[in-house]
């Protein structure tokens, strides 16, 4: 397409210089050099040759030199307009590490946490690739409808060995398809912002970068509506679903269904305000080992702040709080049980990011969790977090990163309690100087240490009896 335009504009400076000097002898005339462009051109969108499979040269054209060039031009026209149409992204990390007693990477994770501090402290590759296409209005900056569709595969693997194959042809690679929705804008004059979906999709989370936790992650299957303008702020309204095909009762697969109401966007001092309400069910019964499942329903609901364009960054901090079968804050079914409708969960966080300039930028993280298995011998699980990512930019493409985190778990039935410590160093090539620039390539060396209360807990098998352990290795990451 780019040497399609340069070669029209070279052919529109032509026909000018010699639009005066044009041949039209009885006998025939010689194409100028604009009239063989134009041809050229002509026959290179439409696939026009002579006998010999030559580019046409020296023939007197069959239509004016006004229509060649009118051709060309919607022929990159749809050019344009096709590559518009579809759109692909993606991320992945990759990359590959040791232990310090020569075995393969591993992760240092505190027992009951929902998540870990992730720089130099992810033993696996994972990727997500995304394939959009705009079926209606590529550009949506018209007055006309739009429509898209949206497709996601996820892999991952461990990191083992490139094309693994063990035990018999039993690999350890991973795929899964995360989303397949299809998206519609600018239906209604009235509510232009508004957007319909139904389909598979990651819906509206929130994510806390440091450690990968989603703090509000309700994706899953359904159908809604989003960005509804409601004055005060926007409004979105789901309903959304998710099974385990592992669990059968005679009711069938055991299934949770969610109705998600969000309302955003509202102007608060400081920043905007949002809040969330979830209502869930889940039918019981008896399975086919004849354990009963009871039925099941919950609500659950929170309230977050967030400033945007804080000191080169954002702010972030929410509450929320969940009962029975909403209490995971999540689409998915953990496992059932008889106290499955008294489960409670209780979260706080809060993740930022300062920038104040571009040789230094720090993310920190403070999570607070509480967590009851409903039955009412049991107390409460708890796990409290907090860490920060400092990172130095000595140059638009090199920076030194760290990270420090510390996890404290404990388990209502005594199981474990205690705390975990992990530190990072890990110098970088990137494409920038922001902390989100990306693609990044860096080596990393992690320390972690933790209390005998999580002794046999944390490291899998080389520090099973141990309680401190060092990895060691290099990783690449990028999202497009």
């Amino acid at each position: 397409m780019r040497d399609l335009q340069e070669r029209i504009a070279a052919l529109e400076q032509q026909i000018q210089k010699q639009a005066a000097s044009q041949d039209d002898a009885a006998k025939g005339r010689t194409v100028s050099a604009g009239e063989l462009a134009a041809q050229t051109v002509k026959s290179t969108l439409l696939g026009e040759s002579d006998q010999n499979g030559h580019t046409l040269q020296g023939v007197v054209p069959a239509a004016p030199l006004y229509e060649n060039l009118r051709d060309a031009e919607t022929k990159i026209a749809r050019l344009q307009e096709q590559v518009k149409s579809f759109e692909f992204h993606g991320y992945f990390r990759s990359g590959h590490g040791l232990n310090n007693r020569g075995g393969h990477q591993v992760a240092f994770k505190a027992p009951g946490a929902d998540a870990k501090f992730r720089l130099g402290n992810e033993a696996e590759t994972y990727g997500e690739l995304i394939f959009v296409n705009n079926w209606l209005n590529p550009e949506h900056n018209s007055d006309s409808a739009w429509m898209k569709a949206e497709v996601m595969v996820e892999g991952n693997t461990t990191n083992s060995a490139s094309y693994a194959n063990f035990n018999g042809g039993i690999g350890n690679d991973q795929f899964r398809l995360r989303e397949a929705f299809i998206q519609a804008g600018n239906i209604f004059k009235s509510q232009r912002d508004a957007k319909f979906w139904a389909g598979e999709r990651y819906y509206r989370r929130y994510q806390a970068h440091l450690d990968d936790f989603y703090i509000l992650d309700m994706s899953g299957y359904g159908g809604g509506v989003e960005d509804v303008n409601a004055k005060i702020g926007k409004i979105s309204l789901a309903y959304l679903a998710g099974a385990r095909p592992d669990v059968v009762t005679q009711h069938g697969t055991y299934a949770k269904s969610n109705v998600d109401v969000r309302l955003y966007d509202i102007n608060a001092p400081g920043g905007k305000a949002g809040v969330w309400f979830n209502f869930a069910t889940a039918r019981g019964g008896k399975t086919q080992d004849g354990s009963v499942i009871p039925n099941a329903r919950g609500y659950a609901f929170g309230v977050a702040h967030n400033r945007l364009e804080w000191h080169g960054g954002y702010n972030w901090i929410s509450f929320q709080y969940g009962t029975g079968a909403a209490s995971n804050f999540s689409t998915s079914i953990d496992d059932p049980s008889a106290f499955i409708k008294d489960t409670k969960r209780l979260r706080f966080a809060q993740h930022l990011l300062v920038q104040p300039n571009d040789k230094f930028a720090i993310m920190p993280i403070v999570v607070y969790q509480r967590t009851k298995d409903g039955n009412p011998r049991g107390g409460w699980n708890e796990w409290i977090s907090f860490g920060a990512r400092p990172q130095v930019f000595f140059s638009k493409y090199l920076s030194l990163a760290f990270e420090s985190g510390f996890d404290r778990t404990r388990s209502s039935d005594g199981q474990y309690e205690g705390w975990l410590r992990k530190f990072t160093i890990a110098p970088q090539i990137g494409g920038g100087r922001q902390f989100f620039s990306r693609p990044v390539l860096r080596v990393f060396a992690t320390y972690a240490s933790w209390s005998n209360g999580l002794r046999g807990w944390v490291g899998g098998v080389p520090f099973q009896d141990r309680t401190r352990g060092l990895t060691y290795g290099v990783q690449a990451e990028s999202w497009f």
